[in-house]
């Protein structure tokens, strides 16, 4: 049941698209007696204004309406020029239908223009091929939106949502009291405010989802606070955050150390992570970025330095291990801190800039806006990019439909096209659902518009006395009770407008039944052949192939750390496991939003995302500021590299049961790391808190995998099913 917000905003969007079209529709043909015009000025604002899910506010929604006005001229124009030939026709629908349905890349606004667009192609390529009415085309169709955008500006306009950097700068000020120890929070109070950044519950016009230098840093900015917040609550779970709070505050361990020795390095860098938060905080709710430079470099630097001078010092000045392992964590703290920092900065700027450590993090902040375009495009042009198929999926369903309604020459093949359109969905089950509601809707509206034509026979007056009202309960009532009433009511708002541009029957609703059910047979047909399961079996594929990535990952950090000499081994390229993770998030989001997502066992989907993403921050930071001055002893560093071979396959023998394959020995849970042994420097500490984390996270995927994907194994637990967005 939709609530009383949504209510309004679908009655709002009713009235708004009937003024609109009625306009258009009325004025050509009654005043000037034109019915391309009429036809072309009344399906504009139905296009855009109803079957596009355009999100955001009013004058977000004119904004993309006029944009997309420009794409709609053209696609008028290559229609009017293709319908001359069937064959020409299918191959056009077949690139217009990709393309624009990749436009998803761009993010919501774009992906919701995309099926109003499809349909001005789809309108225009069918027959009668009369070119010379091209004029009266473009001018219906100009007229419609610009009709559409002034009541969209000026008639019942839909009010904007919050900005997504209020709704960041609201976590981020929690984390920030949190840390300057101004607010005392529980873990799950932490972890709920930054579930409040996951993507799916901001408003889809507020996503930052664009290609953009702007976009991809305020994303970054949403996944560094998010991180920050975790962090901070498992600091909290274990007392530790106390600690350093007592610590920033009054330059004393207290009694975590047991030895009551103020631990310098802490008390420096703590009050300094706060103070940024806080001034991350003022710029994110001001919209204007703090000047200077990245000013935590430069702190972590002199953290670390600090710890080492401590390490490698008289005995009596060595901290124990717990303080050790206290440093480890709020250096991980200083680091997200000092993302989030850069993130926001690039996000409310927007400009170009010198390159920013880590470059593979940070690679879009120098680049051009086309390569910005051209590397979105290019990276989800690949078979295991959901984007990919839901773009295949969809040109093709369109493109068989245009063939068989130009080979069968069905009466009005362009309800056809509008059936696969609007009735295709992911997975092969959710298309079959919506095809029943619709074949059962069209025949009660088809029943319904036969007898209103043969009880009206050829009284024009008396339809256009019936369309406006028809057209402001179908758009109303429709979206509020579903399918089957949407399309019913659509049926009977065709049948009046079209009786009103030429002499029609019964027939009508006959045609629309047929042509109807022949696109839902097309569309249920390619939803079958095309990758049926939707994302149920790409979240599998990427998840495994991300997996795979991350073996070499902490394998190549650990050789880069334990090289003799120090940096002599190159760090491990990111690249290619920043790439695997993008895809896996993108086909993870859309198998949250198919049906059946949650069954009773599901395998920790988003458990593995964020253990990745640990991979890769660790694999980035311990880089830089964890890179020994003196070789490490040789006992230390094969230890080390022992722990991670273990870690790296374990992550290969979870990407093979995430691939299914059925014969990969279960093998036994990963165990922690062994102590490091000899003095404790703050690169074994820091490097052996990773792999321990590591070691927890990796356990707990795996106990899941085997009873979510059908077997059983020794020593598992049922599914933790940690699911997220």
């Amino acid at each position: 049941m939709k609530g009383g917000a949504e209510r309004t905003q679908i009655l709002h969007r009713s009235v708004r698209v009937t003024v609109a079209a009625a306009a258009g529709f009325y004025s050509f043909v009654y005043g000037l007696d034109e019915p391309v015009l009429a036809l072309y000025a009344l399906f504009a604002p139905i296009s855009l204004g109803l079957l596009s899910p355009i999100p955001g506010s009013g004058r977000q929604r004119a904004e993309v309406m006029l944009k997309a006005l420009p794409v709609g001229l053209l696609l008028v124009t290559l229609g009017t020029g293709l319908a001359v030939k069937t064959w020409a026709a299918v191959l056009g629908m077949l690139v217009v239908g990709f393309f624009l349905a990749f436009a998803a890349i761009a993010g919501p606004r774009p992906a919701g223009a995309a099926p109003g667009l499809q349909l001005f192609y789809i309108l225009a390529c069918f027959p009668p091929y009369e070119p010379e009415t091209l004029g009266l085309r473009l001018a219906g169709l100009t007229f419609g939106v610009a009709a559409l955008v002034l009541c969209e500006l000026f008639l019942l306009p839909q009010p904007p949502d919050p900005p997504y950097r209020t709704t960041l700068a609201a976590a981020l000020a929690t984390a920030g009291d949190t840390i300057a120890g101004r607010k005392s929070l529980s873990p799950d109070a932490l972890r709920e405010a930054g579930a409040r950044l996951r993507l799916s519950g901001i408003p889809p016009a507020e996503r930052p989802a664009g290609p953009g230098r702007a976009a991809r840093g305020l994303a970054e900015a949403g996944s560094a606070t998010r991180r920050l917040l975790e962090q901070l609550a498992h600091l909290t779970e274990t007392g530790e955050l106390r600690e350093l709070v007592r610590e920033g505050r009054a330059g004393d361990v207290g009694g975590r150390g047991g030895t009551g020795r103020p631990d310098t390095p802490s008390g420096l860098l703590l009050p300094q992570v706060a103070a940024l938060c806080d001034e991350t905080d003022t710029a994110l709710r001001t919209g204007r970025p703090a000047p200077g430079p990245q000013r935590m470099d430069k702190a972590i630097d002199a953290f670390q330095q600090l710890r080492v001078r401590q390490a490698t010092g008289p005995a009596a000045d060595v901290p124990p291990v717990p303080v050790l392992r206290r440093q480890a964590a709020l250096l991980a703290v200083a680091e997200s801190t000092r993302i989030l920092e850069i993130s926001v900065r690039v996000g409310l700027d927007g400009r170009r800039t010198a390159p920013i450590q880590p470059r593979e993090l940070f690679w879009y902040t120098q680049a051009a806006a086309p390569q910005l375009w051209l590397r979105r495009f290019t990276g989800n042009m690949t078979l295991r990019s959901v984007q990919f198929q839901n773009a295949v999926r969809i040109a093709v369903a369109l493109a068989a439909a245009r063939l068989v309604a130009g080979s069968l020459d069905l009466t009005h093949g362009f309800w056809v096209l509008l059936a696969v359109l609007t009735l295709s969905r992911t997975t092969v089950g959710a298309t079959w659902a919506a095809i029943r509601q619709a074949v059962t809707g069209n025949l009660v509206g088809a029943v319904a518009a036969g007898a209103l034509l043969i009880g009206l026979g050829r009284h024009t007056e008396a339809y256009a006395a019936i369309l406006a009202p028809a057209m402001l309960i179908a758009f109303a009532l429709g979206p509020l009770f579903g399918i089957a009433w949407a399309q019913a009511l659509f049926t009977l708002v065709v049948a009046t407008a079209f009786a009103q541009i030429a002499p029609a029957s019964w027939r009508l609703a006959e045609a629309r039944i047929v042509d109807v059910v022949t696109g839902s047979a097309i569309g249920l047909l390619c939803a079958l052949l095309a990758w049926p399961a939707g994302a149920r079996r790409e979240v599998r594929r990427t998840m495994a192939g991300l997996l795979r990535d991350c073996g070499p990952l902490i394998k190549g950090t650990v050789d880069m750390l334990t090289a003799v000499p120090p940096g002599s081994a190159p760090a491990p390229p990111t690249l290619p496991a920043l790439h695997r993770l993008r895809l896996a998030e993108s086909a993870y989001a859309q198998f949250r939003s198919e049906p059946g997502a949650d069954p009773p066992v599901s395998a920790d989907w988003h458990g593995v995302l964020i253990t990745a993403n640990h991979i890769l921050l660790g694999a980035q930071w311990l880089a830089r500021f964890d890179l020994p001055a003196t070789a490490l002893s040789p006992d230390t560093a094969d230890r080390a590299r022992s722990g991670a071979r273990a870690l790296a396959q374990v992550t290969d023998r979870l990407a093979a049961l995430c691939a299914a394959d059925r014969t990969q020995p279960l093998g036994t849970p990963p165990t922690p790391p062994s102590e490091p042994a000899g003095p404790p420097l703050p690169v074994l500490v820091d490097l052996d808190m990773w792999l321990r984390s590591l070691t927890v996270q990796l356990s707990r995927i795996e106990a899941g995998l085997p009873e979510a994907l059908g077997r059983t194994a020794r020593g598992t637990t049922a599914a933790h099913g940690s699911q997220g967005s």
